[in-house]
């Protein structure tokens, strides 16, 4: 089952004089991560090393470090704590000892791992997006059935018959809160697949 972070974290440590930082936040787009990147990049440290994975996407880059050795490395702790949704930046300042390649590998990779195995995680959850219409006197009941059911209300249009809501919910819930909805509205309410 995957994991995301459920907010901003960060982890410190120092190998052979060389201090590293590594910060990881949970991301919903490519342009989330490079956004996040950019701004806590240190432009003073020798290298900002970083890897994000987005469902089947992911990038990483060794900022001039020896092809191989941060990127994938941080790349490899993502996966390794069955992350997702994750962008990993590790920010390096020289120390003056050469670590060589498995040495920073171990580095980059390892102080990943580190920070992500402190984070406070949370389980993703597949959702189906699904709308319905529900009267003004039904509307707090529908969201609590949703609610009971895993389910989340992503938005709501009052309009002058009622209110259309937009939901998501895991898939094998939403027979149960389908058969819940009707019960409180006389069969009603009903649930419709969101057509891209």
């Amino acid at each position: 089952m995957p994991y995301t972070l459920v907010g901003f974290c960060e982890y410190r440590e120092e190998i052979r004089k060389s201090r590293f930082i590594t910060l990881a936040a949970p991301i919903t787009s490519p342009a989330e991560a490079l956004a996040f990147i950019e701004q806590h990049s240190d432009h003073d440290a020798t290298h900002n090393c970083w890897a994000w994975k987005l469902g089947e996407q992911y990038r990483s880059s060794d900022d001039g470090e020896p092809g191989g050795t941060a990127g994938r490395p941080i790349l490899a702790a993502i996966q390794a704590q069955a992350c997702d949704q994750v962008v990993v930046l590790v920010i390096r300042w020289y120390g003056g000892i050469q670590l060589g390649t498995g040495g920073l590998a171990r580095a980059y990779g390892g102080g990943a791992n580190k920070c992500l195995q402190n984070a406070e995680k949370v389980e993703l959850i597949s959702r189906v997006s699904l709308q319905c219409v529900c009267g003004f006197a039904e509307l707090a009941l529908v969201k609590l059935r949703t609610a009971e059911c895993g389910g989340v209300v992503n938005a709501e249009r009052f309009t002058a018959n009622g209110v259309e809501l937009q939901l998501a919910v895991g898939e094998e819930h939403i027979e149960t809160l389908q058969a819940r909805l009707a019960d409180l509205s006389r069969g009603q309410i009903r649930l419709e697949r969101e057509t891209p």
